[in-house]
C-alpha cells in the first residue's frame, strides 16, 4: 500500500531512454566525403547538450550515412579514424551504426529507411519507440518514424523547406533538441506527492473525461490507464462518437456518455434539462477527483462547472483560459507535443503516473482482441494491407478515386488488400475495393476492426480513428496526412509510420473539416507507386 499522501500506482514513466544523432551537420560541420579526422569540428553546444543526455541516463548512438565507402572516396579505416575524433571531441557514444551504401544499391539500412535505427536501437538494449532520433535533413525523422522512433529535425543551410514542413518535431539546434527531450521526459513524470492530500492507499473514484471522436479517445489512453494506477475506481465521460473506443480503453470501470454540445462538431442546442441530468449523473458518481482531458484547441471549463456543481472536490485540467474556482489544479503544455504526451504529462501533474509494467503506448483491452473463427473466415490468413478510404472529416481523406488507385497498385505489386469502413461508408468501400481488393465495408464494428488490424501487415488510412487503432494494436502505418492539423500532435503515437502528402499544402494548420482547396492538393497527389513503397518499408518481405 502507498504511503499516505504519496502518489499511488506508478513511479512515473519513461518517454525516452536512448537518443541516436545523425553525424554531418548534427554533431559536427558538414565536411562531404571527409576521411580526414583533421576536418571534424563539433557544432557549437553539441558536447554540453550531449554531457546533459548522459547525466539524465539516456544512451546515445549515431546512425549515419557514408556513401563515400561505398564511392571509394575514403576507406573504412578512414572512416573509423573519423569516428575516433568525434568521440575524443564529444564522449563515447555507445553504438555507431553507418550504412556505406548509395541509394541506387537498394539496401534496407540506407535513412530514410529504418535499418540503422533497429540496429542502434537493439545495439542499446532498447527498441526504437523509445529512442529519439536527431538529424538535419529529412531522411533522418522518415528514418525514424518508418522504424517508430520519435524524430527531431535540426534544419540547417542545407534542409530543404518541405522537409521542415513535414517534420512533427523541429528544433533550432542540438541543445533546444535536448532541452525538449529532457522537459518531455520529465513532463510525464508525476511528483511524489499529489497536488492536493491525499488519505489512506488509493485516491478513490476518479472521473476522466475525453469526449470526442473515436481517436481522440483512443490517444488519451495512456493517460486513463495512469489514473487507474493509482485510483480505486475510474469514471470515464465521453460522448456518442468516442463511446465505441472507450469500451476498449484497459483502466476504465464505467463509462458514462452524454453528447457535450461545446464539443461536438455539429452540436445540438444547450438543453438546461439535459444539462441537470448530466449533472445528477455525475453526482451518482460520488467522485473524489477528476482529470478532464482535452484536444489542444478545446476547452475545459464548461465540463468543469458541471463538476462542481455535481459535487467534485477537486478538478484538474489543461487550461491557457483563467479558471476562476473550477479548477483545483490548472495545467499548460507548450504548443506541438503529441496528443498522448500531452494528456499523460496533465494525468502526472495531477499525480497519477502509469504502472511500472506499463509503457507509453496505445492499447486496447486485450479481451476485445481475442480472434473469432467467424470474422478471420472473411479476412482470410493473416499478412493482408488494409485500406480504409474514409475519415470523420472529409478533409482528412484522400479522394476515392485515388484510393481505388492506390489499391489496384498495391494489388499488382501482389498485396491481398482489405477495403475496411463503416454502414454508412459502403459505397464508398465498394467503389475502392472493385479496384483489386476485398469489399468489407460495415463488416466490423470498431473492435472487429481492431481485430482485422492485429493481423494485417499495414494500415494505409488518413489521419482519422483506425490510424490510431492501427498504433493500439501494434500495425505499421502508412499514414495519408492532410495538414489541416499538426502531424506532431496527431501522427500515429509510437508506432513504424511513414507520411505521405504534401505538408506545404494551402489548408495548413487551418483545422477545416472540408477542403477549403480546390482539387484537394494535399492528398489527390499522393502517387500510389509512393503508397507501395512505403508498405514495402514498413512490412517488408
Amino acid at each position: 500500500m502507498a504511503q499516505p499522501g504519496r502518489t499511488p500506482g506508478g513511479d512515473g514513466v519513461t518517454l525516452f531512454d536512448a537518443v541516436l544523432l545523425d553525424r554531418d551537420g548534427t554533431l559536427v560541420e558538414d565536411v562531404p566525403f571527409n576521411g580526414d579526422p583533421e576536418k571534424v569540428r563539433p557544432l557549437p553546444g553539441v558536447r554540453a547538450a550531449l554531457d546533459r543526455l548522459r547525466a539524465a541516463g539516456l544512451r546515445l548512438g549515431v546512425v549515419t550515412n557514408q556513401s563515400g565507402v561505398a564511392r571509394g572516396l575514403f576507406s573504412g579505416s578512414q572512416m573509423a579514424a573519423v569516428h575516433a575524433r568525434v568521440e575524443q571531441l564529444l564522449g563515447p557514444f555507445g553504438t555507431w551504426r553507418v550504412c556505406p551504401h548509395e541509394d541506387a544499391d537498394g539496401c534496407g539500412c540506407r535513412k530514410p529507411a529504418p535499418g540503422l535505427v533497429w540496429a542502434a536501437a537493439a545495439d542499446l538494449g532498447t527498441v526504437p519507440a523509445r529512442c529519439v532520433v536527431v538529424g538535419d535533413i529529412g531522411r533522418d525523422v522518415v528514418a525514424a518514424a518508418a522504424a517508430g522512433a520519435a524524430g527531431v529535425l535540426v534544419p540547417t543551410a542545407v534542409t530543404r523547406a518541405e522537409e521542415v514542413a513535414a517534420a512533427a518535431w523541429t528544433a533550432v539546434d542540438l541543445p533546444a533538441a535536448v532541452e525538449e527531450i529532457l522537459r518531455r521526459q520529465a513532463a510525464v513524470t508525476p511528483a511524489a506527492v499529489a497536488p492536493w492530500p491525499v488519505s489512506g492507499g488509493g485516491r478513490g473514484t476518479v472521473v476522466v473525461v475525453r469526449a470526442d471522436s473515436v481517436g481522440d479517445v483512443l490517444v488519451t489512453g495512456p493517460a486513463v490507464r495512469a489514473v487507474a494506477a493509482g485510483a480505486d475506481r475510474v469514471v470515464l465521460v465521453c460522448g456518442p462518437r468516442g463511446r465505441a473506443a472507450a469500451d476498449l480503453l484497459p483502466g476504465v470501470d464505467e463509462v458514462i456518455e452524454h453528447p457535450l454540445p461545446w464539443i461536438d462538431p455539429v452540436p445540438a442546442p444547450v438543453d438546461p434539462v439535459e444539462m441537470r441530468g448530466l449533472v445528477g449523473r455525475l453526482a451518482a458518481v460520488g467522485a473524489d477527483e477528476a482529470v478532464i482531458f482535452t484536444s489542444f484547441h478545446q476547452s475545459p471549463l464548461p465540463m468543469a462547472l458541471l463538476l462542481r456543481m455535481a459535487g467534485v472536490p477537486r478538478v484538474a485540467a489543461i487550461s491557457d483560459d483563467y479558471p476562476g474556482s473550477l479548477l483545483d489544479l490548472r495545467h499548460r503544455v507548450p504548443p506541438g507535443v503529441p496528443e498522448p504526451e500531452r494528456a499523460l504529462s496533465l494525468a502526472a501533474a495531477a499525480g497519477y503516473g502509469l504502472a511500472p509494467e506499463d509503457q507509453p503506448t496505445l492499447r486496447l483491452r486485450p479481451d476485445a482482441l481475442a480472434p473469432r473463427p467467424d470474422e478471420t473466415a472473411v479476412t482470410g490468413p493473416e499478412g493482408y494491407v488494409v485500406v480504409h478510404p474514409g475519415a470523420s472529416v472529409p478533409a482528412r481523406a484522400a479522394p476515392a478515386p485515388r484510393y481505388a488507385e492506390i489499391v489496384a497498385a498495391l494489388a499488382s505489386a501482389g498485396h491481398r488488400v482489405l477495403v475496411t469502413g463503416g454502414r454508412d461508408e459502403r459505397e464508398l468501400t465498394a467503389r475502392v475495393a472493385a479496384a483489386g481488393g476485398v469489399d468489407l465495408g460495415g463488416r466490423f464494428n470498431l473492435a472487429g476492426l481492431a481485430r482485422v488490424l492485429t493481423r494485417a501487415r499495414c494500415l494505409v488510412v488518413g489521419n482519422t480513428g483506425p490510424a490510431h487503432l492501427a498504433a493500439a494494436v501494434g500495425t505499421p502505418v502508412v499514414s495519408l496526412f492532410a495538414p489541416t492539423v499538426p502531424f506532431g500532435q496527431w501522427a500515429p503515437y509510437r508506432v513504424p509510420t511513414v507520411r505521405l502528402g504534401d505538408p506545404t499544402a494551402p489548408c495548413r494548420d487551418t483545422r477545416a473539416a472540408t477542403c477549403p482547396v480546390p482539387g484537394h492538393p494535399c492528398l489527390a497527389g499522393i502517387d500510389p507507386a509512393d503508397v507501395v513503397a512505403a508498405v514495402r518499408v514498413l512490412a517488408p518481405g
